[in-house]
């Protein structure tokens, strides 16, 4: 027993010498001398973040007059300024709407021609929802009252009916060509 009591005292008093010589300063002098010239030295100047400013969103609530996004249409009217509108056309608003009248011409793209056995030529028209319309001259197309005049293997001729600006209406012509571009 006397011998395990013995071997304790050695064992602490080598640890209790290993923990002092670990504990001494000596060779961190050079590390002390880096640090204060560091922290001595004046510090950098980071600028601040610049103010962000929220982004306020904008609604178009003009939805009855032509779209910012879409080109301008060149309309000639034959009337002068102090003239009343004598114009007789005014679009027929008691016949059934066709199913092109539903989409804009803008929406509506010709991708096609058939020709009928007794000579009449179609037109084939791809609406904006993937589907795909046949029609021939007399047909209405478009928002604007749109009639059908001609079809050919490569245009289609129609003849709209918009307001004028004086309470009356005048007819514009317009056209939808085939884009021969793809294929």
């Amino acid at each position: 027993m006397e011998f395990s009591r013995l071997g304790k005292l050695v064992s602490g008093v080598i640890l209790a010498s290993t923990l002092a010589a670990c504990s001494d300063s000596a060779g961190f002098g050079d590390l002390d001398r880096f640090m204060d010239e560091t922290r001595s030295k004046p510090r950098g100047y980071v600028e601040p973040l610049p103010e962000f400013k929220a982004y306020e969103a904008f609604n178009y609530t003009s939805s009855d007059r032509r779209s910012p996004f879409e080109v301008p249409v060149d309309v000639q009217l034959t009337m002068t300024e102090r003239q009343e509108p004598q114009s007789n056309i005014e679009p027929d608003l008691d016949r059934p709407r066709e199913v092109l009248e539903n989409y804009g011409l803008n929406e509506l793209e010709m991708v096609g021609t058939l020709s009928g056995l007794d000579g009449d030529q179609f037109a084939l028209i791809s609406d904006s929802e993937g589907g795909i319309h046949r029609v021939k001259a007399g047909n209405y197309i478009g928002t604007n009252y749109g009639r059908i005049i001609g079809v050919s293997e490569s245009r289609i001729e129609l003849i709209e009916i918009v307001p004028n600006g004086r309470g009356g209406w005048v007819e514009r012509p317009r056209s939808l060509s085939l884009d021969q571009s793809e294929g």
